[in-house]
């Protein structure tokens, strides 16, 4: 199904020109709609919404100008092209400062022309996919999209929901690898700021000679190396939110520049002396004790009140049993599809290796695990010997468990017999492997095979059952 031609709008009072442009545009695949003057103009635009669109600047009854203007409160991704005399190009400058696509002089070349409204589209289309994408982060960043099944994260992410609300200065604390920058990214697109950028700062990974630079930015000529004026952070997440990872990290001067911002709402660029004001919401995260810190005066008293406004405490995963299970099968299809793989789930044993494990690192060491465990499986099931080897156990052995039954030993396991279910299914398994090996010459691969096991664990079951 072929997709509908783009739309453009030609504004002129000569209709020569406007006859003209319609035809050019019309043979490169556009469709044409047509205007007289900036009123027409503006209506037309309003009812149509065009992809692009060439005005004149000189028109009666509304200049070009003062269209625009209607035009992007319609719609402020609106493309306009304005259209002007040698004599007015300041005049389109300055049209472009207020959100002209661009300008181009009379008499123009066609050429030109078809080059600055591709150019154009080009650049709605991309605002088009970034809009589409910034849709789809928000959706994933909802909070009834976080995965848990766990009562306290339940109630984490009800907190996350309320404080979004506002423009509180927010503090994400927790251990390493439990999910403080998830909070955060929540926080901002779950706010009314979400149409903004969400920008992050790992405070720990930069240098501590440039951390200023990069919060502040720096005028051209600040220091060695300063070629060119360069925004810094708190610039590139205006009316977003600006998240500063490893906040216990910064240095005592860059804490009282930080303590300014968040007072006065301005800061200065590094080698400037004009104050810039800012509009961000600040969330930070550390998994350092900020109030120990402040006791031992490695971090400031005050900075630390203003920014533990509202505090959010990330769980680890070793309190969240529950979210194991949830998150592995989470992790697992997101890495088979990744690695097109075809695995399906975990054995009985690779779970209980999962649940038993500690998780030091949360939910990062988690998606690690199982990660590598998809690439190293061979089989539809992920087993012990496929995990980490800090993880991979061999699960405890049940009191009444009985001793392992070589394959040559005959065994009863008739409905009947007295023993438990899980000791016949056992012993029933011995002997297959037993057999199965007897039927393949002893090769272990070929026995794997037969079997749809890896060769690992077929190892693993020749150990477990004592089979030689």
């Amino acid at each position: 199904m072929n997709s509908p031609s783009p739309l453009a709008l030609v504004v002129d009072d000569d209709e020569g020109i406007r006859q003209m442009l319609s035809a050019v545009l019309s043979k490169e695949g556009f469709a044409v709609t047509t205007a007289a003057d900036g009123v027409e103009a503006v209506a037309a635009f309003e009812a149509n919404r065009p992809a692009v669109v060439l005005m004149d600047i000189r028109m009666p009854r509304m200049t070009g100008l003062q269209a625009l203007a209607a035009m992007r409160k319609i719609d402020r991704a609106a493309a306009v092209i304005l259209m002007t005399a040698f004599a007015q190009v300041e005049t389109a400058v300055q049209a472009i400062k207020e959100g002209a696509f661009d300008y181009i002089i009379k008499p123009f070349d066609i050429a030109e022309v078809l080059l600055l409204v591709g150019r154009a589209l080009q650049v709605r289309g991309l605002r088009d996919d970034i809009a589409v994408l910034h849709r789809a982060l928000t959706a994933s960043y909802r909070t009834d999209r976080i995965l848990t099944n766990n009562p306290r994260m339940m109630e984490l992410l009800q907190s996350v929901a309320k404080v979004a609300k506002s423009n509180a200065t927010v503090l994400v604390t927790g251990e390493s690898g439990t999910g403080k920058e998830l909070v955060a990214a929540a926080v901002h697109y779950n706010s009314p700021r979400s149409g903004g950028p969400f920008v992050k700062v790992n405070c720990a990974a930069v240098p501590e000679g440039l951390l200023e630079s990069e919060f502040f930015g720096h005028e051209k000529g600040a220091f060695t190396g300063a070629v060119a004026r360069r925004r810094g952070r708190f610039e590139q997440a205006e009316h977003g939110t600006l998240f500063l990872d490893e906040i216990g990290d910064i240095s005592p001067s860059l804490q009282v520049k930080l303590l300014r911002v968040l007072q006065e709402r301005e800061f200065e660029r590094v080698g400037g002396t004009e104050p810039v004001r800012s509009d961000v919401r600040v969330v930070v995260a550390t998994n350092r004790n900020l109030e120990e810190m402040v006791r031992q005066g490695q971090f400031r008293q005050d900075l630390y009140f203003r920014l533990n406004v509202v505090t959010l405490r990330t769980i680890p995963l070793r309190e969240r049993p529950e979210d194991v299970r949830l998150l592995s099968g989470h992790f697992l299809q997101r890495f088979a599809a990744e690695n097109q793989i075809d695995v399906t789930g975990f054995d009985d044993r690779a779970m209980e290796c999962l649940l038993r494990h500690s998780w030091p690192g949360n939910i990062r060491e988690l998606s690690n695990a199982v990660e590598r465990a998809v690439v190293m499986c061979t089989g539809r099931l992920i087993f012990p010997e496929d995990l980490p080897e800090q993880i991979a156990c061999r699960p405890a052995e049940p009191e009444d468990a009985e001793e392992p039954v070589p394959a040559d030993v005959a065994v009863d396991i008739a409905p009947g017999s007295g023993l438990p279910l899980r000791v016949m299914i056992s012993q029933y398994e011995a002997r297959a492997i037993g057999e199965a090996l007897l039927r393949n010459g002893g090769n272990r691969m070929r026995t794997a095979q037969e079997l749809g096991i890896s060769r690992r664990s077929l190892l693993y079951k020749l150990q477990e059952y004592g089979i030689a």
